[in-house]
């Protein structure tokens, strides 16, 4: 039993039918009691909800600050490599783009660690393309026991593994596992990745799975938004999520939002998602689920983010760079996409703290 068996008896058709068909009542009635309901989840992320963001934002905000105080978390990306075998024509590292391709040695690692340590930074998410043969589980297992001795949270966000791969990773200091699904629509899945692993959809939908059954802490589902339909899309992970939660109940769960940034031959949204649909799905994902935790990276503006921060997101970016030893020496040919907060966490920081919220770079200790 898997999430690809729940997802087998899902009706697309169905649910895009209720999402677009849903009433002002729907949503007030999910505004009363919407937490762990998938219906009531539908109907705040159905346009009918759009003219009550202002009463779900408030929501939001008492529930975040209910359930998290003040406090968001602060974390930083560390690329590894930009190798990939496969072909996924929204990625800068696609295999087919002419880019210089690069991974990081061990010194070339402790270099950027330190870069990143100067930053403030205590909690790390390492990235990587996805090459199982020249960046695998040797590789993790060779780079994770430098990075545990300096970081006191790593996570990975790398090419889906089998369970035992990942208990090994848990073994060397591994906290929580990052694995977006991209698009919970099989056929535009299908249409973006061409080649390699990556092509098997449902080998990558039941990823969840076995990271949990490996025992790992904190699990992140995520959507690239506007490769498909963004509200379904979102529902979807939505229904991911209330399944791995219930199934998995001893693992934290986070969600991320990002939408498609300009890259090396990058595609265009097929939805857009428009700053007051990002606005509706944060609100509409903190009402469902008071005790989740949600990412918002440097895709986004400045304005928008600072904005955002206090509306029921947990854990920021700032500072990043999405290049193999961008931290040291920068190099836009390296680059997975483009940023768009290029601000120092510092800065970002401080517009944290003059809205009344605290930056946290650590809350973390495997002693604890």
């Amino acid at each position: 039993m898997s999430f690809v068996d729940v997802f087998k008896k899902l009706s697309r058709s169905e649910l895009k039918l209720r999402l677009y068909s849903s009433t002002a009542a729907d949503v007030e009635c999910a505004m009363q009691k919407p937490s762990g309901d998938v219906d009531s989840l539908l109907a705040l992320l159905s346009p009918a909800a759009e003219p009550f963001l202002e009463q779900m934002a408030q929501q939001a905000v008492a529930l975040t600050r209910q359930r998290f105080g003040a406090s968001i978390g602060m974390y930083i990306p560390l690329y590894l490599s930009n190798l990939c075998a496969n072909e996924c024509d929204y990625c800068g590292f696609t295999m087919s783009n002419k880019i210089k391709r690069k991974t990081l040695t061990d010194s070339e690692i402790k270099d950027e660690m330190r870069s990143i340590k100067s930053m403030g930074y205590d909690s790390i998410l390492l990235v990587s393309g996805e090459h199982e043969s020249k960046v695998g589980v040797p590789y993790f297992k060779q780079v994770l026991p430098l990075i545990t001795e300096q970081f006191s949270h790593v996570a990975m966000e790398v090419q889906p593994l089998e369970e035992q791969d990942y208990r090994e990773l848990v073994a060397e200091g591994l906290d929580a596992v990052m694995l977006y699904q991209e698009t919970y629509n099989p056929v535009t899945y299908s249409e973006h990745h061409t080649r390699g692993k990556k092509k098997d959809f449902g080998y990558r939908l039941e990823s969840p799975d076995r990271v949990a059954r490996a025992g790992v802490d904190k699990i992140g589902l995520g959507v690239l938004l506007g490769l498909d339909d963004w509200r379904l899309d979102a529902l979807l992970m939505g229904h991911h999520l209330d399944y791995m939660e219930k199934t998995y109940w001893r693992s934290r769960y986070s969600i991320s939002l990002p939408r498609l940034r300009p890259c090396t031959g990058g595609v265009t949204p097929k939805v857009e998602l428009t700053d007051k649909g990002l606005v509706q799905m944060i609100c509409a994902f903190r009402l469902f689920n008071q005790q989740l935790e949600i990412s918002l990276s440097t895709r986004e503006t400045p304005k928008l983010r600072d904005n955002l921060f206090t509306l029921g997101v947990t854990n920021v970016s700032a500072g990043s760079s999405t290049q193999p030893g961008g931290y040291v020496e920068p190099n836009t040919e390296l680059d997975q996409f483009e940023i768009s907060d290029e601000r120092s966490p510092q800065v970002v920081a401080n517009a944290m703290l003059e809205r009344g919220l605290n930056p946290v770079w650590k809350d973390w200790e495997s002693g604890w």
